[in-house]
């Protein structure tokens, strides 16, 4: 008999992005670890972004269900369609620039919808579960966040029932960046942090992606934590023939806080300096850009260089990263972010090309970059350094001998992270 775990999530296809990998590939592995995953979502969510290729890696064994979920944003679109799909996506202007509307869509985000835009489904959703998981004999629960309402739909699940509960944080809660930027009043910011802790005080067991993420939360309880981190999975895409151009490739969101302009300066320079780097050099953008950034590379002089695609689907982007010749990974700058891990870095190792990650000191993306040997990690001021490997590449580039020789990736493999999360799971039997 398989242990039944019922999961809840926000994100689950034909969502896109980020969001959605983690628990996608957990349930499709977990069935060979002894666990049966039930899965719940919504049935009519407003996603920011749209993968339906993502709905042929469901399989047909796996048992979800869904309830509806009321959200604002359809109000939010009244005031402005464009600011509100923006905001839900996490690309916020900076406060200087943001206009009438987006600064009340902030406002309001932050302080009316507590702790996030989908807390109207915290109330329906425990009614409805209550019932399945007595009449389903359910012992264990997870929850998954951002958004972090759905965690108190499994702190009233055990308050209620007994259930086992497991907290998963794919990023943190109060101490990530857009969290400051939602112009939050003095009492809603501690509205979060008691729901914080209460979250963190009352699961069974708490899981996070990172190190960082570990040591930010046992400051904060005593119960156990696990770091079982994203990873990258096995695919059937053939690999496809290299760029004929150098192509420096970003896949991913690039939001106005993820802006380093010393490495904007880097390329600038080497743009002037080598004519050969000049005419074969690329700079490939996949996914949403901001206009902050866009300015940027204006002002630098790397308008012409740049292949700016836009969003595509999950395969297009593992594509697309076994295409280029370098990929770029820019975090930022703040303290806070050290504890972020993008979720696309371990699809990048296993991509076979290699990295130029950007990003605040202490961050687990550099600790990960040194000890698998697949790129190089830069804080925002070694635009030196960063210029100086560049060049390295490029030469290898030119020499046809530019590589990877990755060491420790089969522990990243989605198959192996949820042996280990079906280990957790089994101990809370």
């Amino acid at each position: 008999m398989k242990k039944q775990v019922l999961i809840i999530t926000y994100y689950w296809p034909p969502a896109g992005g980020p969001g959605v990998q983690r628990w996608l590939k957990f349930v499709k592995y977990l069935p060979d670890f002894g666990i049966e995953p039930i899965v719940y979502c919504p049935v009519n969510p407003s996603y920011p972004i749209v993968d339906k290729s993502l709905l042929a890696e469901v399989s047909a064994d796996i048992k979800i269900i869904k309830q509806p979920i009321s959200e604002p944003y359809r109000f939010a679109n009244l005031l402005s369609k464009k600011d509100a799909k923006q905001i839900s996506s996490g690309v916020i202007p900076k406060t200087k620039k943001q206009s009438v509307v987006q600064r009340l869509l902030l406002y309001v985000r932050g302080n009316f919808f507590i702790p996030d835009a989908r807390k109207n489904w915290v109330k329906p959703s425990v009614e409805f579960l209550s019932d399945y998981i007595k009449d389903n004999n359910i012992e264990t629960v997870v929850t998954t966040g951002p958004p972090h309402s759905l965690h108190l739909i499994g702190l009233q699940l055990k308050e209620q029932l007994g259930v086992k509960w497991l907290a998963d944080f794919r990023d943190p809660w109060t101490t990530i960046g857009y969290h400051k930027a939602l112009k939050l009043s003095k009492s809603s910011a501690e509205k979060h942090k008691v729901l914080e802790a209460l979250v963190l005080q009352s699961a069974n067991q708490i899981i996070v992606t990172s190190e960082n993420t570990k040591k930010e939360f046992l400051a904060k309880t005593k119960q156990p934590i696990t770091v079982i981190t994203n990873g990258y999975d096995a695919h059937k895409i053939e690999r496809p023939k290299k760029d004929e151009k150098f192509t420096l490739a970003h896949i991913g969101s690039l939001l106005s806080e993820r802006n380093p302009k010393q490495l904007w300066d880097a390329l600038s320079e080497l743009i002037v300096e080598n004519e050969d780097f000049r005419s074969t050099f690329q700079l490939k953008l996949i996914g949403v850009v901001s206009e902050d950034v866009l300015k940027t590379l204006k002002d630098f002089k790397i308008e012409t260089y740049i292949h700016n695609i836009g969003y595509v689907t999950h395969q297009e982007a593992i594509k697309a990263q076994m295409e280029s010749r370098v990929l770029l990974m820019v975090e930022i700058d703040s303290a806070d972010t050290k504890v972020i891990i993008p979720g696309k870095l371990y699809e990048y190792m296993a991509s076979g090309t290699p990295i130029i990650a950007v990003g605040p000191k202490d961050s687990d993306v550099e600790t990960i970059l040194k000890s698998t040997n697949t790129g190089h990690y830069f804080y925002y001021t070694d635009k030196k350094d960063m210029k100086s490997q560049i060049l390295l590449y490029f030469e290898a580039y030119k020499a046809n001998t530019l590589a990877v020789n990755a060491i420790g990736l089969e522990q990243y493999s989605r198959k192996s992270l949820s042996q280990k999360l079906s280990e957790v799971l089994k101990e809370e039997s």
